[in-house]
């Protein structure tokens, strides 16, 4: 049997997984396998971002639009730390990640070597799996086993921590893919009875609502889903990262959950008898105060992990299992039946959004450019098919609110962690998980700063993502809670900006900078039409707010919709 490398070991075992994408960053504990690299450049590219944060982020946005488990290689000590965040984000997001991270010899560890740091304590309390490679006999188990573990059941990171010895000692190389692993239940078996259960209460049920989050996508059940609410006629909304799963326009789509959601799914969820969770961990954003969340409702909890059923909201009926599976099995027990009084119901609740909310924030009549109307612009420009990549605070939520969705994987956003920077490497991401599609970048000018160097990163890799800054000069969702809860006091929350259309020029990409209404279609017509990454820096008004708005702790129909609070 042939003999080669530690190094060439690993980089054949991650071919072997499927693996074309690997962002990253040198060093000296992982130089080994760079060296190696350079002889695989026709087999793995390799993205070289400019901060180990970007390798994760990237890495991440690559995943959530391609379906595929995103790579991340850095070197050890600073290198490996450097991605906490992004394993962090991974982990609460349930994002399919391998983390390869370089470590000093095996003889060293323990020393306070130079750049050595403990990787496996450090990330096992937000990874699925962490291993430390000392062997170069572990490596190919140790890559198969990852990339099963992060990628079935509910997906997340892992990370491979390769000691230098491992990296450069000879191995006899024999890949066998994992696929069972006997500790690792990924898909628990289903419960027939508790089908059962689940399709009585929806038959018997006379105002059925349905929140639908990111597990519909993560189980590939999009279709599934939709001939389930088709068949019963149940409305539904999503959570943020779930909002892709059905189309903008599917008749049944009643808008988006939680504190920044539509007035009508958050209200109905408070007025449904029967209330159908699937693939959500009702997060806080999404429940409000848990001692009045929708204590009316029976309810039925979808899952693929035990530990989010009744974890926050009691359950009346537990469905544990994929919900490709679990849907088809309670769809082929219901009823076919209209709903047309409980589907009417949500009418009068969007209507007083749109006077209230919508329409001023999307069809102003005069004044500063408002976050909204960008947003819509960009989306219909782009004939809502783009991919929708945000930063976190209020651009996050104006862009989720705002952009509209033809096909499913088209949201990439942190949500659990909420991780400001995470966007701009997130969309170098999904460029490369998505080379087809428009990718749609929108952030704020706090966020942006916070990864700006990967600009370099597009500059290198010629990438064509389209940037849109909406700079309002402040930290916006910070300063939006200052407003309406702090008594105005905008403690640190002013920014001074530098030019940023200099900036990325500086990066040879192309920028325009728009403060006119009469300037933003024809400035999103140049952004969408040039080939090539594109900032365009939008201008809106300083004290911009998200409406509607339900506040931390309180109920989620106690909602504020704008000057009328």
């Amino acid at each position: 049997m042939e003999k080669i490398t530690g190094s060439e070991a690993l980089l054949r075992a991650l071919i072997a997984e499927g693996v074309d994408t690997i962002f990253g960053y040198p060093g000296g504990a992982v130089i080994p396998v760079y060296d190696c690299l350079y002889d695989y450049k026709d087999k793995l590219k390799h993205v070289l971002v400019r901060h180990e944060q970007g390798a994760t982020h990237a890495a991440q946005g690559y995943a959530r639009v391609s379906g595929k488990v995103g790579v991340a290689l850095v070197t050890s000590g600073p290198g490996a730390t450097n991605t906490l965040t992004g394993i962090a984000d991974a982990m609460m997001d349930s994002t399919p990640l391998v983390v390869i991270t370089g470590q000093v010899a095996s003889s060293l560890l323990g020393t306070d070597a130079f750049q050595e740091i403990d990787v496996i304590g450090i990330t096992q309390p937000i990874t699925k799996w962490a291993f430390q490679i000392r062997r170069p006999e572990d490596i190919a188990w140790a890559v198969s086993r990852a990339f099963y573990i992060a990628s079935t059941g509910r997906p997340g990171p892992v990370v491979l921590d390769f000691a230098k010895d491992a990296q450069v000692g000879m191995v006899e190389y024999a890949y066998k893919k994992v696929d069972y692993i006997r500790s690792y239940q990924p898909e628990p078996d289903i419960v027939p009875e508790r089908i059962q259960l689940a399709a009585d209460l929806i038959n018997k049920a006379e105002r059925p609502f349905c929140l639908v989050g990111q597990g519909v996508i993560l189980g590939n059940a999009e279709r599934e889903l939709m001939a389930f609410l088709t068949r019963n006629d149940i409305p539904a909304a999503s959570t943020t990262l779930g909002l892709s799963a059905m189309p903008s326009d599917f008749p049944l789509n009643k808008g988006m959950l939680g504190m920044h959601g539509n007035v009508g799914p958050n209200r109905k969820t408070n007025e449904c008898d029967v209330l159908i969770a699937i693939g959500l961990r009702f997060d806080d954003r999404v429940t409000g105060d848990l001692k009045t969340y929708a204590k009316q409702a029976k309810v039925i909890h979808l899952d693929i992990d035990n530990s989010e059923i009744g974890k926050n909201v009691p359950v009346d009926v537990k469905v544990l299992g994929n919900a490709k599976r679990t849907i088809p099995l309670i769809t082929a027990l219901l009823e076919e039946r209209k709903r047309p009084e409980w589907n009417a119901a949500f009418e009068p609740d969007a209507r007083e959004e749109y006077e209230k909310v919508i329409r001023p924030e999307l069809y102003p009549e005069s004044g500063y450019l408002r976050m909204g109307e960008v947003v819509r612009k960009v989306s219909e420009a782009a004939d809502n098919k783009a991919v929708l990549v945000t930063d976190v605070g209020q651009n996050q939520m104006m862009g989720v609110r705002y952009f509209k969705y033809s096909q499913t994987r088209s949201v990439v956003t942190s949500g659990g962690l909420g991780t400001m920077g995470f966007g701009l490497p997130a969309a170098i991401g999904a460029k490369f998980g998505a080379p087809g599609r428009t990718v749609c970048f929108f952030t704020g000018d706090g966020g942006l700063q916070m990864t700006l160097q990967e600009l370099g990163t597009i500059m290198q890799e010629r990438l064509d993502v389209k940037i849109i800054l909406l700079n309002n000069n402040f930290l916006g969702m910070v300063r939006q809670w200052q407003e309406l809860f702090y008594h105005k006091r905008y403690s640190f929350t002013e920014m001074e900006n530098p030019d940023f259309v200099a900036v990325a020029k500086a990066y040879g990409i192309a920028a325009r900078e728009v403060r006119e209404r009469a300037e933003l279609d024809d400035a999103i017509r140049e952004m969408l039409d040039h080939e090539g990454a594109y900032l365009l820096v939008a201008d809106v008004e300083l004290c911009g707010m998200v409406y509607p708005m339900v506040p931390a702790g309180c109920t989620i129909t106690d909602i504020i919709m704008g000057d009328d609070k």
